[in-house]
């Protein structure tokens, strides 16, 4: 669907349907602005691109933050089935084929997932991807097999027992703490995420992604659209081997953008620096 008819192309968007679900979205910026689609990953909300947002929205872009699936109040389904990767891909292609594509799109963490899963299903609505801390699957899958990835991903498992979380945060609210600030994460970001994600009641699907990985494990081909992948050498999660074969996977313009003394929490943390890389991509393609 093309800008001229997409249905929201040229008004504020706050939400979208995709058959019975609602979700949230934050749309800032020049409407007449080329948009900008901004992926959040966990436990984060679309707040988590406030500061990235003001900087693009100051360069003349539109830009559209959803609370995705899980995230959103209203699009929280309860089975695992229901947060398989194409579904969680297919609920952005709604968002872009609403608002008139293609757009750029930006994703961290698990946003970033999908956003290089747009890419590779969705071509026709993605006209440059600047992907944040996670690297394509492929590139995560070797290094996974042949270096300390694998290790560095031991928590998916604990998501991945159902309840485990869940009763452990009722009684322990603060149990998330710990690894969030030994990950970087600074004090008034772990408060926004008791806000956001445990007093509002998205932790179960947010858990929802990992548990639905396990039933459909992201599977991403080539990618053929310009990309920028942003990687931080401070995170805890992701290795510098998974980001280094991340571009084996690109047959397009592609550039890594390594952030020095960055931990894992780029958007809020480092957003002058992502924002930069972002614009330089959006305007490689003119």
């Amino acid at each position: 669907m093309t800008a001229a008819g997409a249905p929201y192309a040229g008004a504020r968007v706050g939400e979208y349907r995709r058959g019975s679900l609602v979700f949230d979205v934050v749309d800032g910026g020049p409407l007449d602005g080329e948009r900008v689609v901004l992926l959040h990953g966990f436990p984060e909300r679309a707040s988590s691109w406030e500061a990235v947002a003001a900087l693009l929205q100051a360069e003349g872009l539109r830009t559209l933050a959803p609370d995705q699936r899980g995230y959103s109040p209203r699009a929280r389904p309860a089975t695992r089935w229901s947060y398989r990767f194409p579904e969680l891909v297919a609920d952005v292609a709604a968002l872009v084929e609403q608002v008139g594509g293609p757009v750029h799109v930006v994703g961290h963490d698990w946003g970033a997932a999908v956003a290089w899963g747009l890419a590779d299903r969705r071509p026709d609505l993605v006209r440059t991807l600047t992907a944040v801390s996670v690297p394509h699957p492929r590139a995560m899958l070797r290094a996974s097999l042949h270096g300390p990835q694998l290790a560095r991903s031991w928590y998916v498992l604990p998501f991945n027992v159902p309840g485990l979380l869940e009763t452990l945060t009722r009684a322990r609210p603060d149990f998330f703490d710990v690894p969030l600030r030994k990950g970087g994460m600074r004090a008034e970001d772990v408060e926004r995420v008791h806000r956001e994600i445990l007093e509002d009641g998205a932790l179960p699907g947010a858990l929802g992604w990992y548990r639905g990985a396990f039933l459909s494990p992201p599977r991403v081909g080539r990618i053929r659209v310009p990309t920028t992948y942003v990687w931080s050498d401070r995170d805890v999660a992701l290795s510098r081997e998974a980001a280094e074969a991340c571009g084996d996977f690109v047959d397009a313009d592609y550039e890594l953008v390594v952030l020095e003394g960055m931990n894992h929490w780029i958007p809020r943390q480092a957003p002058e620096a992502l924002t930069a890389a972002v614009l330089a991509r959006i305007r490689s393609v003119g």
